[in-house]
């Protein structure tokens, strides 16, 4: 394992409108100060947390993957970030992992938020999806998904270690559940002795749902590892030390007595 820096992208969403978001975002890469290996893009950033899918998803083929394709060869490095994806007939909360060699994985949201209605206009992802960086193991999921701990549980094989080293969350989660957000991700951290990194948009919708953002990057301890603002449209780049985890993970050996089950 290598370190790895991480560029998170706390930004505002442009309602149903994916060519403006793009471009917004295309502006915000590219102020990027220095090489990064990650780029982190919040949930539906194409068009905010859209229930109406119709209009604006996304085709596998169409210029949303073609931008992040080119920015991802462009910059060699990942860009990640879940859309609105048409598939066979089906509307997906998708999340795309896409490498500068342009062979993506994808991620469909398992938890779908039912609160506001998102199982009956998206089809549930079954699996989750673990991809390699730089020796990493990172479990990408999406918003709703923090909640659910069995979800994300962590686990050591004899043989093969554990199953992942970094947790990553991109969300469009509401300023009035900030505080479940922030303990949340400390939560997952702890119990799992993994990286946490949140990603979360700023702004209001069209619904008048108001986001704070509170992205950050937590190491196992649940400490902080940013100095990013809540409301504040910023990128930060983050560095995840390897040393560090395998230091806690082999003095605190916590996961020795995780259950089985």
């Amino acid at each position: 394992m290598q370190h790895i820096k991480l560029a998170l992208l706390q930004t505002v969403l442009r309602w149903e409108d994916p060519d403006a978001n793009l471009d917004h975002l295309s502006g915000k890469i590219s102020e990027l100060s220095e090489p990064v290996d990650l780029i982190i893009l919040p949930e539906m950033f194409t068009t905010g947390f859209t229930m109406e899918p119709h209009g604006v998803a996304e085709k596998m083929n169409g210029r949303a993957m073609g931008w992040m394709a080119r920015h991802a060869a462009e910059r060699s490095c990942v860009v990640t970030g879940s859309m609105v994806i048409e598939d066979g007939g089906h509307y997906y909360n998708r999340l795309i992992w896409m490498p500068p060699d342009g062979h993506f994985s994808v991620y469909d949201k398992v938890h779908l938020f039912s609160y506001a209605g998102e199982d009956k206009h998206y089809s549930r992802g079954e699996n989750k999806l673990i991809v390699s960086l730089k020796g990493w193991k990172i479990m990408p999921q999406i918003c709703y998904d923090l909640r659910f701990p069995v979800w994300s549980r962590n686990r050591y094989v004899e043989g093969q270690g554990f199953d992942y080293d970094c947790l990553l969350n991109v969300a469009n989660w509401p300023a009035s559940r900030s505080h479940a957000w922030r303990i949340l991700l400390m939560a997952r951290a702890i119990e799992n002795m993994c990286y946490v990194v949140g990603v979360n948009r700023i702004g209001a919708d069209e619904r008048n749902i108001v986001y704070s953002g509170d992205s950050v990057a937590l190491d196992p301890l649940g400490e902080s590892l940013s100095a990013m603002l809540p409301n504040a449209d910023a990128t930060e780049i983050v560095t995840l030390n390897p040393c560090l985890l395998h230091s806690h993970r082999d003095t605190f050996r916590a996961w020795k007595d995780w259950d089985a089950i």
